[in-house]
């Protein structure tokens, strides 16, 4: 986000007092407080384009997207030149699909503005969304040269190597995702491994980001016993806690330190980058452990419906995670499914959206099996009691995919780069099946092809059965 001061065209009086509350109140942090500063501000000065792209990165900011575009606008008809309010526009287009302009915006502020990394690395950004990856990664190649240290460009080249399945080059370029200022630093009173030979010493391996990414990426800990590990220890979060028991290459899961200690400790996303450095083949999912009481629990709550065909969904993802608003869809676009015969829906979400989906009614239609769950091996056993899951892109499409449910992954536009550029199939998951928007924001025309293909699958159902 850019927050430009840009002079005004000439305070009325109490502007400028009021104009320093607002842009204070926004770089505090205190976007509630500063919204309505703005608008009283623009209410007196309309015409002045710094409050409008200020006010265009809170509204960003708050995932206001389309009113945050209209702000952008204007501020860029009233100072086109101005390289803050380019910038600020070129992210909300990028946000909502517009790469092609994004990318030309971006162009001219490289051209204005050569020395300047944090050009390249989003021009390089705009080109991944774009699905130009070669030169994508020929472009943010060039400005790695240019600015060696700089941590923005090194993270923009590793996500769209990633993208292309240049996955060797990815994960090490993806090492500078610590210098961003996005992640918190570790502080833990034990060295980090420096990836020679352990000799017999314990190893902590510790998840990041998001449950999503510690289901995907625990498949490479048996990389580990490479370096001669007395004990490979996997942290894990209560949520995934029981899920991970017995993973794979790790000799004890628990929420904190194993007992007796241990010697080092590493990043799960840096294993990749060892796997990786050995060998192309991408390593089956995780092996996860679903209890006893999680399964007669699932039993019983789908015992209602045993002799349908039972949909498992979820729609939406993290509401903290930034880019929740485009993975994710509303719930009423699974109304479209409603009508179809044999079927039945059953939410497997648990979050705030919840209310929502009570509140109107629909959870008449689908049952809410999945917000009492106790943790993911709950989760986990739900699925196996559905015919077939349906999911945005967030943590259920990744548990899904590791248990080997035949699961449906709905994509928006620029999605995630682990699901690759195009196709409607991954190496990650091979029970998973990719549907993509044709279009930025086009929720109702996937809805339309999983109505369609679930119309198809029901009829042969039916057909299939005895008579």
């Amino acid at each position: 986000m850019t927050v430009p001061t840009i002079p005004g065209p000439g305070p009325a009086p109490g502007l400028a007092t009021l104009r320093d509350r607002a842009v204070a109140a926004h770089r505090a942090g205190r976007r509630a407080e500063a919204l309505p500063l703005y608008a009283a501000a623009l209410a007196r000065a309309p015409r002045d384009a710094g409050l409008w792209t200020n006010l265009g990165a809170l509204l960003r900011a708050e995932s206001r997207h389309d009113l945050a575009l209209q702000a952008q606008e204007r501020a860029f008809a009233l100072l086109p030149a101005d390289p803050g309010i380019r910038n600020n526009l070129a992210n909300i287009l990028n946000d909502l699909g517009q790469h092609e302009r994004s990318l030309s915006l971006r162009r001219d502020l490289l051209s204005d503005a050569p020395d300047d990394p944090s050009h390249p690395a989003m021009a390089g950004k705009a080109l991944r969304s774009l699905g130009r990856l070669d030169e994508g990664i020929a472009l943010l190649d060039d400005a790695l040269r240019r600015f060696p240290d700089d941590a923005e460009t090194q993270v923009q080249l590793a996500l769209t190597e990633l993208a292309a399945a240049r996955y060797a080059d990815g994960f090490r370029h993806y090492a500078a995702r610590w210098r961003t200022g996005e992640l918190t630093p570790r502080r833990i009173d034990a060295p980090k491994w420096d990836g020679g030979p352990l000799d017999g010493r314990t190893i902590l391996v510790l998840p990041e980001q998001g449950f999503g990414d510690a289901l995907c990426f625990a498949r490479v800990l048996p990389t580990l016993r490479r370096f001669n590990p007395a004990r490979v220890a996997l942290l894990a979060e209560a949520p995934l806690l029981r899920l991970m028991q017995g993973v794979d290459g790790a000799d004890h899961v628990g929420p904190g330190a194993p007992p007796g200690g241990f010697d080092v400790w590493v990043d799960m996303m840096d294993l990749p980058t060892l796997h990786f450095a050995a060998t192309d083949t991408i390593p089956p999912p995780t092996r996860l452990h679903i209890p006893d009481d999680s399964r007669a629990r699932a039993r019983a709550l789908t015992a209602p419906v045993r002799d349908r065909f039972k949909v498992g969904v979820v729609w939406c993802g993290s509401v903290t995670y930034r880019g929740n608003a485009f993975r994710s869809f509303p719930h009423t676009e699974l109304h479209a499914l409603l009508d179809l015969p044999g079927l039945q829906l059953v939410s497997l979400y648990k979050g705030p959206e919840l209310a929502a989906f009570q509140a109107d009614g629909t959870s008449a239609f689908i049952i809410d099996a999945g917000s009492a769950d106790r943790d993911f091996a709950d989760c986990a056993a739900l699925m196996e009691e559905m015919d077939l899951i349906v999911t945005s892109d967030t943590v259920t499409a990744h548990l899904a995919g590791s248990l080997g449910r035949p699961v449906w992954t709905l994509l928006h536009w620029d999605a995630f780069w682990l699901w690759g550029p195009t196709g409607d199939a991954t190496p990650w998951y091979p029970s998973m099946r990719l549907i993509r928007q044709s279009a930025p924001r086009d929720w109702p025309g996937v809805l339309a092809r999983v109505r369609a293909d679930l119309k198809a699958l029901l009829r042969d159902r039916t057909q299939g059965s005895p008579a």
